[in-house]
């Protein structure tokens, strides 16, 4: 059963509006399912909290999702970054709502400026909260796959015992399918499990496909072998490619006007990792970054690569690393 992911910057009344709550980390999940004409369509409402003190949360959903949903209440810097990030993650299916606190005005004019600054010309723009029946129908008109003859990749984002079962890792599948049975190499631990069984929205199925948030429960794997970030994939599958350093050229976000030199703190934020790296090098557009832990590309044309600097101010995304390499 295909999901579209759908990134969700906004409040909790209208989240609840969408679809029905779900789990809670530091991203809330919200989840609508429907049944039309027999065929089965789902769309998950990822809801990053803690925005603006914390970015990770918001880069972490935008590494998964297909499409957004922007809630504006105010025009300032924290809506700048976030419209940027949705840009650099080139989110093209979206939906800027205009929603003003009581008593307040928002320029029309000024956010479409904003949204196409920030590379989201193709977005559509309500200047007054839509119908939620037309919003679904909308984001489920996006529902697509594809993705399922790459390489199996799943970042995992949480992980835990559970009594009767044993490790569960938990996490989206980015790319290619993963049924049970399967065996499953864990990067960057280099270690090897059994998928003993699999589960989606709360059913056991046998096979999870590209969009599926899914429970893998494993065997034969040490708990320690799984982090925030790891990355479960099939043997000998070629599916990633390991950095320790990277050259890549950068593509400046919209509104940056920071310079980075030589000896500046980034991270990178790709498939739910958040690796922390030191710039060692600058030739003209070119860097070169070597990374604290290391950072594992896909080896085929997949999500950006979006790098940013936390203690920049107001904007800490700095641009998307394209032609990136391991150096």
């Amino acid at each position: 059963m295909p999901v579209l992911n759908v990134a969700f910057v906004g409040s909790e009344e209208m989240a609840r509006t969408l679809a029905k709550k779900g789990d809670v980390r530091d991203i809330e999940s919200y989840v609508h399912k429907e049944i039309i004409d027999g065929q089965t369509r789902i769309f998950s409402l990822l809801r990053p909290l803690r925005h603006p003190e914390r970015l990770r949360p918001l880069l972490s959903v935008l590494n998964v999702a297909k499409a957004g949903i922007v809630e504006i209440s105010r025009v300032d810097a924290a809506l700048g970054e976030v419209l940027v990030a949705f840009g650099s993650a080139n989110i093209q299916d979206g939906h800027a709502i205009i929603s003003p606190d009581e008593g307040e005005w928002i320029d029309p004019q000024q956010v479409r400026m904003i949204l196409d600054q920030a590379g989201l010309e193709k977005w559509n723009l309500h200047e007054e909260i839509p119908d939620e029946h037309t919003l679904r129908d909308s984001l489920l008109s996006n529902l697509q796959t594809g993705a399922e003859n790459a390489p199996l990749v799943i970042p995992i984002d949480q992980h835990f015992n559970v009594k009767g079962v044993g490790l569960v890792a938990i996490g989206y599948v980015q790319a290619g399918t993963v049924s049970k049975h399967d065996e499953i190499h864990v990067l960057p631990a280099q270690e090897n499990g059994i998928a003993r069984s699999l589960q989606v929205m709360d059913d056991d199925v046998e096979q999870s496909i590209a969009g599926d948030r899914v429970g893998v429960a494993l065997r034969n794997l040490r708990e320690e072998a799984l982090h925030r970030g790891c990355i479960l994939t099939h043997i000998d599958a070629g599916a990633l490619t390991r950095h320790n350093h990277s050259t890549f050229m950068l593509q400046r976000a919209p509104f940056q006007k920071r310079e980075l030199s030589k000896g500046d703190i980034v991270h990178a934020a790709v498939d739910l990792q958040f690796q922390v790296g030191r710039i060692v090098g600058i030739d003209g557009g070119n860097f070169t970054v070597e990374w604290e832990q290391p950072l594992w590309i896909q080896n085929r044309d997949s999500a950006p690569v979006i790098i940013a600097q936390l203690d920049a101010e107001n904007m800490r995304i700095m641009g998307v690393a394209h032609s990136i390499a391991p150096a």
